[in-house]
């Protein structure tokens, strides 16, 4: 005969519930209550029927998490989070990856993935905004990221503008006049590249310092983006005295092809990054950078949805959240 949830209550001294919480990973438990109801289960031999647990109660207890490139350092450090988040709040996360491509975002927003899941964490490049609410379903979802602003879903984001806008007006403060920016295309005003080159743009402004855009290097946002982007800079002859990357990897491998060059960061380019990735306190020199709040990302994104998902936030307009962000100085930009 099999052993079922009440055996194991039952040889460990607890309720039902408790063994049921214990097997979500329900945060609040002593630790020696739990070590018991392993124990009993580890004696028993009992096998949770997670399948059968699901069908009764209509939950799986899974999020789903969509994201566009999971080789990014950003977009791995914010999933690890995500899942850290979660697991305090009893739920799992299934993260599927998205290349920023259509079909795989219509699949992961209406395939077998979101079946296996009761809520979606998702961040869509591909998909607008009446493409995603046509095919979102009746499960919530949180969209994370600025390329969908809209009223009618929750989103949780970063200040993009008001961080790029700080970290350009360090450099000036530094004395750099000839800020190239890595990433972007000198047109562009919308999503990350956008709205951080909006906050550069800004912050030269209110310096009283012509835009040129000749100092805007679009290029994609990994090492070789960057390395290269400087690359086309130094041979074009074109002066500059900083280098904005709007991610922290452009600006890692710009600062790695500067260097190569022989020329010194900071002391003939200063260097400044976007998203405080853990590489960037172990580069050397290490890197000035701006933390966009990840760890409130991870806290808002996960909170909403399963607020949603447990009916504990009433139904009404999208929620929009913006991270709080930090600006941290490190050696290539003092």
């Amino acid at each position: 005969m099999a052993v079922t949830m009440n055996d194991v209550a039952r040889a460990a001294g607890v309720s039902l519930k408790t063994v049921s919480n214990v097997l979500n990973d329900y945060e609040f438990i002593r630790p020696s209550t739990k070590q018991r109801v392993h124990d009993a289960i580890a004696e028993l031999g009992y096998e949770a029927n997670l399948t059968a647990r699901s069908l009764r109660s209509g939950k799986t207890r899974m999020l789903g998490l969509v994201l566009s490139d999971l080789s990014a350092p950003y977009y791995a450090e914010l999933a690890s989070r995500l899942m850290t988040v979660a697991s305090r709040r009893g739920y799992r996360v299934l993260v599927e990856q998205s290349g920023g491509a259509a079909d795989n975002e219509l699949t992961a927003l209406q395939g077998p993935f979101r079946q296996l899941t009761d809520g979606l964490l998702f961040t869509p490049l591909a998909m607008d905004a009446d493409a995603v609410a046509a095919r979102r379903g009746s499960k919530p979802v949180v969209l994370l990221g600025e390329h969908i602003l809209d009223p009618r879903f929750d989103v949780v984001t970063m200040k993009n503008e008001e961080a790029a806008e700080a970290v350009t007006a360090h450099l000036l403060a530094g004395g750099r006049r000839r800020i190239a920016v890595m990433g972007a295309h000198a047109e562009e005003s919308a999503g990350s590249p956008g709205l951080r080159l909006k906050g550069y743009r800004k912050a030269l402004d209110e310096a009283g310092i012509v835009f040129d855009p000749a100092l805007v290097a679009p290029c994609g946002w990994r090492r070789d983006g960057g390395a290269s982007a400087v690359a086309g800079l130094l041979d074009s002859g074109v002066p500059f005295d900083a280098v904005f990357g709007l991610n922290d990897t452009l600006a890692l491998g710009a600062m790695h092809e500067l260097l190569i060059r022989g020329v010194s960061v900071p002391q003939d380019v200063a260097v400044a990054g976007f998203d405080d990735i853990a590489e960037a306190r172990f580069a050397s020199p290490s890197l000035t950078t701006v933390s966009p709040g990840m760890d409130e990302i991870a806290e808002r994104s996960v909170g909403l949805l399963i607020d949603r998902i447990e009916g504990l936030k009433p139904e009404d307009d999208g929620v929009h959240v913006e991270a709080g962000f930090v600006l941290t100085v490190r050696e290539s930009a003092p």
